[in-house]
């Protein structure tokens, strides 16, 4: 039976649960609404920011595709010598070859201003006011004349048509065979005609502005003409208007018509009718904000059903679980006290009349036999760690033999020299000169030590400037060429005679290709050692690739990608044989990839030869400066 003191105890845990659990459900609702609202309207803003330059985008394409349609329509032999019927056949067949982007082809004599031909019946479509005037008109101006309908068309039943939101008239004349202006080809469109949309959709109705404030389309055929300043938000869209105009894409938020709250995506682009004349067309994706918000109402349907559930399922679990909670979580509570005082284990406690207890002892089961497993593994990485400590060691031997013996030579050529063991000045000289190159080749093995220390400390940097890479290639060759005669191997150089024009750090890049071509002579010990450049594309970007290929001694393939890690040693014996700290390729690697390119290395095995590939971004020629341009003619001369 239960004492008194659990039945407190079960008390307290009622109060505790029901006292935390409704506050913070109604915060988590709260929040959860409020994070709801605001990515469906973020995702909102974006789609109508993308809407309206995708409008924008096909409305530009579409004045242009009309303009260039029309003049090659203009220049057809029947257009310009054909008889009224032949014409008015030829404006019908026109019109059904583009029936959703014409609504109408008309011509009309130039002089009487008649009807000659029409597609859509007797009534001309264009005013007087919208045509330019025929008196200064040059016969051999044939520019198309654009310009946006602001007036709301009426229809053979007398009712306005609210379907057109942006129409359009292009007029260009037609000149006859004589050479002279004989008719006015007119077209009518209706671009971006507003369909009804599906609740939800964030693609945005069409609204176009023109730089000056004016509606030239929208929603609302009543607002097309009017100007954006009548409206209550005008400030607004003023400022809307002006970031637009400075070339910004973004969205907002508006009360444009009737008070009612938008959502509008914008845009802008340059005058599509005419680009001699000033100023912009502000596109606008607009939408409601009960649209951007659709199946917020589904959300909080949910919420409540599910706050209503939670409330349900916290009473049920307060007031009956509690008593099955006091017994089990002490058992377990002395399970894992003994585990952490270290005691002899215990059997976990089982058969709890708590299914979710039983699992709980099952899951705190595997969680101690996972501490064991990790433990196994603390082990496995301790040892791991203590190799590698110990390879570092051997590669710190390597490396102290690789500068004790340049050190041991330095001195005892300057004490040969120093105490006159010389027998002549020749033989001094000899010393000297071996001290002085065993001095560079020491240098050069700290100069990589203090390289790799940088890369590891992450403070190596590299200087990216314009450069030539085939003048480059061609100063690293000559200065390798001599090590490669005296191996008596075969140069073979195939870099073209064109420049390579790339952005990289002169001197790194010029220790990378030392470093590659070094070590094709070092394990080369007969054959050849080819040097190539080809233009190659990574990621849709032109890259240049230098690759050198040498048929040395190989590496097998397993154990390729071992080369471009610091410390590590692929073959102890072959680096004793051939000499150096292994550190070559590391530095390289990381040199390369700070200049924004890739290096790569590639064996088909023992004694079959080593292709490294290096590749770096490929930069327009003429960002080279002119001291480079000097340095390629000379190159051109030579």
């Amino acid at each position: 039976m239960a004492s008194f003191s659990q039945s407190s105890f079960r008390q307290i845990l009622v109060t505790r649960i029901l006292l935390v659990f409704f506050p913070v459900l109604l915060i988590g609702e709260i929040v959860a609404l409020n994070k709801a609202r605001s990515s469906l309207l973020n995702i909102a803003r974006q789609n109508l920011t993308e809407s309206a330059v995708i409008k924008s985008e096909k409305l530009r394409d579409d004045i242009t595709n009309l303009k260039t349609n029309l003049i090659a329509n203009s220049k057809l032999k029947i257009m310009q010598s054909g008889s009224e019927q032949e014409l008015q056949e030829l404006l019908i067949d026109l019109q059904k070859k583009q029936p959703d982007k014409i609504d109408c082809l008309q011509l009309i004599n130039f002089k009487k201003g008649n009807i000659i031909a029409s597609s859509c019946g007797d009534q001309q479509i264009a005013s007087t006011n919208l045509l330019p005037n025929n008196e200064n008109i040059n016969p051999a101006d044939t520019d198309i004349n654009t310009q946006v309908i602001l007036s709301i068309n009426e229809g053979k039943t007398g009712q306005k048509n609210n379907e057109n939101k942006l129409q359009l008239l292009f007029s260009i004349p037609v000149i006859n065979r004589r050479g002279n202006l004989a008719y006015r080809l007119l077209l009518k469109t209706t671009l971006y005609q507003q369909s009804e949309k599906y609740p939800g959709s964030l693609t945005g109705s069409l609204i176009v502005i023109s730089e000056d404030g004016k509606i030239l389309a929208h929603p609302l055929t009543q607002k097309i003409g009017t100007s954006i300043y009548n409206n209550a938000d005008g400030e607004q869209i003023k400022s809307l208007l002006k970031n637009a105009i400075s070339g910004q894409n973004n969205s907002a938020i508006l009360y444009f018509q009737d008070h009612q709250e938008l959502v509008v995506g914008y845009t802008a682009i340059y005058h599509p009718l005419n680009s001699q004349k000033p100023g912009k067309w502000i596109i606008l994706a607009a939408t409601t904000i009960q649209n951007a918000l659709w199946g917020i109402e589904e959300f909080k349907l949910i919420l409540i059903v599910l706050t209503v559930g939670l409330i349900a399922a916290s009473l049920l679990a307060s007031f009956y679980l509690v008593p099955y909670l006091a017994n089990p979580v002490e058992e377990l509570r002395d399970y894992a006290v003994n585990l952490h005082s270290h005691h002899a284990a215990q059997p976990i406690p089982r058969n709890f009349k708590i299914r979710e207890f039983n699992q709980l002892a099952q899951a705190l089961d595997q969680m101690v036999e996972r501490l064991k497993s990790w433990a196994e593994e603390l082990e496995i990485a301790w040892k791991e760690a203590k190799s590698a400590n110990q390879l570092k060691s051997e590669f710190l031997a390597t490396t102290s033999h690789e500068l004790r013996n340049p050190l041991n030579i330095i001195i005892n050529s300057v004490r040969l020299v120093h105490e006159g063991l010389c027998d002549s000045r020749e033989e001094e000289l000899e010393f000297l000169r071996r001290a002085d190159e065993t001095a560079v080749h020491l240098l050069g093995i700290i100069n990589d030590l203090l390289d790799i220390s940088k890369i590891e400390a992450g403070k190596l940097s590299v200087v990216i400037t314009p450069l030539d890479l085939r003048i480059l290639l061609l100063d690293v060759i000559n200065l390798q060429s001599v090590n490669v005669q005296k191996k008596g191997l075969q140069l073979i150089c195939e870099i073209g005679d064109k420049p390579l024009p790339i952005k990289a750090d002169v001197m790194k890049l010029k220790q990378v290709l030392i470093n590659i071509i070094s070590n094709s002579t070092k394990f080369t010990d007969e054959g050849n050692i080819t040097i190539t450049t080809e233009t190659t594309l990574m990621d849709y970007k032109p890259y240049i690739s230098v690759i050198i290929k040498d048929t040395g001694i190989g590496i097998e393939a397993n154990q390729q990608g071992k080369l471009f890690k610091p410390f590590v040693m692929v073959d102890g014996t072959t680096t004793r044989k051939f000499e150096g700290t292994g550190l070559g390729l590391a530095i390289s690697r990381n040199l390369i990839e700070l200049m924004g390119g890739k290096i790569y290395l590639h064996s088909l095995g023992l004694n079959q030869g080593t292709t490294v590939t290096i590749k770096l971004p490929l930069i327009d020629i003429a960002l080279l400066t002119n001291v480079q341009k000097k340095d390629m003619m000379k190159q051109k001369i030579r």
